[in-house]
């Protein structure tokens, strides 16, 4: 049974890392209304977190108005300010926003986690030797991948599959990795001038 996560560059403190929740869409008629794409599981959640930040540090509120459809707020001076009229909301299309990762709630099971607890991990093979360190996880649509950076080598790009990766534990700092036999792990840069 594969553990389950409960949402997708450095290790750092919870405090420090955001976490993308949702995208602003396009425009919604003329009312400054705009589509939001929300990742949460429930994603009516979307506005349960409060305040979501941007990239630059902006901080939006949201107050859905249809499926899928809100009003946005820029939150000025710890005041809501709406987002007034179709250009000033398409000038927000592709605005990604982020909650702090301590303002997620725990998992609800020991074997739960978020897949970005799984960035700065130890990553080591079946016999506990070191392979790297996972700089980033990806999720394309097609399955959930991890990258794992190396000294003196090239990335490695593992399938984030129970037989690849057999175990995780967030609470010792690392996961063991069985790479498939289709994936050719490369020595690292000494290993290959000893």
């Amino acid at each position: 049974m594969r553990r389950r996560p409960r949402l997708p560059r450095r290790r750092a403190e919870l405090s420090d890392r955001l976490i993308l929740l949702g995208v602003i869409g396009r425009a919604h008629g003329v009312r400054g209304f705009a589509r939001v794409t929300s990742h949460t599981a429930d994603p009516a959640a979307l506005t349960a977190y409060g305040p979501l930040s941007d990239e630059t540090g902006r901080r939006f509120t949201l107050r859905w108005v249809g499926e899928g459809i809100a009003e946005v707020s820029l939150v000025v001076d710890d005041r809501p300010v709406k987002i007034a009229g179709r250009s000033a909301a398409e000038r927000l299309t592709n605005t990604k926003l982020f909650v702090e990762r301590d303002r997620l709630p725990p998992p609800d099971e020991p074997d739960e986690y978020y897949l970005a607890d799984l960035v700065g991990l130890a990553a080591v093979g079946a016999d506990g030797a070191p392979l790297g360190v996972v700089s980033a996880v990806h999720d394309y649509g097609a399955g959930v991948s991890l990258e794992i950076a190396r000294d003196n080598a090239g990335s490695l790009l593992i399938p984030f599959t129970e037989a690849c990766v057999p175990a995780v534990d967030i609470a010792a700092g690392r996961l063991t990795v069985a790479p498939p036999d289709e994936i050719d792990v490369p020595e690292t840069r000494t290993e290959q001038a000893a």
